[in-house]
């Protein structure tokens, strides 16, 4: 059975007090902050999972009440009312919506740091035109809450760099000037069983069965993100009884993501209170601060035999620039080739799923050169795992 990890839960008020133009009042304080200081960089350094969850930042629960649900209704939407709709809001998607296959449904937006952070006004505007009232607010919400996590993220980057020393996480998030935040659905198989027949096909997939490994099928396959921080909602999960749904709770008690962790040579669950935000650390973040941060290696696991049971989560991910160079001077790679730490003898199970990992996963090295701009490192990383004969294509 897969260990749980309840993740470090850092306070919103507390990252604030932690950026460098705040004074603590007291000495008192002062210590305290410290060892809040180094819990963060024991779970995004090299000997934690590279990830840990913020909690109690303004109008995170309703933003995430009010957004989450419209995942689902969206991805059930038929193909032009859908359009319309995502038009409507300014919103497109990065995955083929016309594949009734797929497993997964994701609404996609550019957002700029300098822009207002109140569109109320503009989205009233465009509530006029939209007569679809349940998604009346998917606009205004979307983008409220993405530049709410786009803080978080440009917090934890000032705050890191205070740490570690340096200041190039935050300048390299500041030079790229925009992110992308994605609503994501994961299907249930009752999902898909809507849309094909809806479009009066009666094949339906059997997403439920079990991998080869004897893992659970995963929504996600394992990768790492190769931006600076990847900032999401903890998910949202939905049992569905055709077209009607309801919130529930997690079958398992966990957020189903999973992560490889190195230091313990296993994959572990990742917990975390439905009211926080996760942060992953990304492979740039590894690199700019020369391994002082660990990339996570990760996926999104389901739940084996539960067929009406949906997963919905709201996404940032915040990049460096196109042209921002990344040099592997001074750093040591070897440990992103290999992705794991200890091996056991007595651990053969987990070294057998760790080279499975390993497997579909494209070493670092493989994927940059030193020098390469960040453009080219996402262009040739894409294409490893996902272009025709990359590690995943088929998967």
């Amino acid at each position: 059975m897969e260990e749980i990890v309840e993740l470090y839960e850092l306070q919103y008020s507390d990252l604030k007090l932690l950026l460098p133009d705040r004074k603590p009042p007291s000495y008192e304080e002062i210590e305290r902050l410290e060892l809040i200081s180094e819990t963060i960089i024991q779970n995004l350094g090299p000997g934690g999972p590279g990830l840990l969850s913020i909690n109690g930042f303004p109008k995170a629960r309703v933003l995430r009440q009010t957004l989450l649900p419209l995942a689902r209704k969206l991805a059930l939407l038929n193909n032009d009312d859908r359009k319309r709709i995502l038009k409507e809001h300014n919103l497109g998607s990065d995955v083929p919506l016309k594949n009734l296959d797929r497993i997964v449904s994701s609404f996609a937006m550019q957002m700029k740091y300098d822009e207002e952070l109140n569109f109320e006004s503009k989205c009233n505007e465009l509530a006029v035109e939209v007569n679809d009232a349940e998604f009346k607010d998917l606009g205004l919400a979307f983008r409220e809450l993405g530049f709410c996590m786009m803080e978080l993220g440009l917090f934890l980057a000032r705050v890191c760099d205070k740490i570690i020393g340096g200041c190039e996480l935050e300048q390299s998030l500041l030079q790229c000037g925009t992110t992308k935040g994605r609503l994501i659905h994961y299907h249930s198989v009752t999902d898909n069983a809507i849309i094909k027949e809806s479009a009066k096909i009666k094949r339906f997939p059997t997403l439920s069965k079990s991998g080869e490994d004897g893992e659970l099928e995963l929504w996600q396959q394992w990768h790492y993100d190769y931006g600076v921080f990847t900032i999401l909602t903890a998910p949202m999960f939905m049992l569905s009884n055709g077209n009607d749904e309801q919130e529930c709770e997690s079958p398992s008690g966990h957020t189903y993501l999973k992560v490889f962790h190195p230091e313990k040579n296993r994959v572990v669950m990742v917990k975390a209170s439905n009211e926080s935000c996760i942060v992953q650390v990304g492979e740039s973040a590894d690199l700019l601060s020369r391994g002082k941060l660990r990339a996570t290696l990760h996926c999104v696991g389901r739940p084996n035999g539960v067929d009406n049971l949906s997963r919905e989560t709201f996404v940032v991910f915040l990049q460096p620039a196109w042209n921002k160079t990344l040099s592997l001077s001074d750093y040591t790679v070897e440990r992103l080739n290999s992705g794991s730490g200890k091996h056991d003898e007595t651990e053969q199970e987990s070294n057998v799923l760790a080279r499975k990992i390993h497997e579909i996963v494209p070493p670092l090295t493989s994927r940059l050169r030193d020098g390469m701009t960040f453009a080219e490192f996402s262009r040739e990383t894409t294409r490893q795992y996902y272009g025709g004969r990359g590690l995943q294509s088929k998967r």
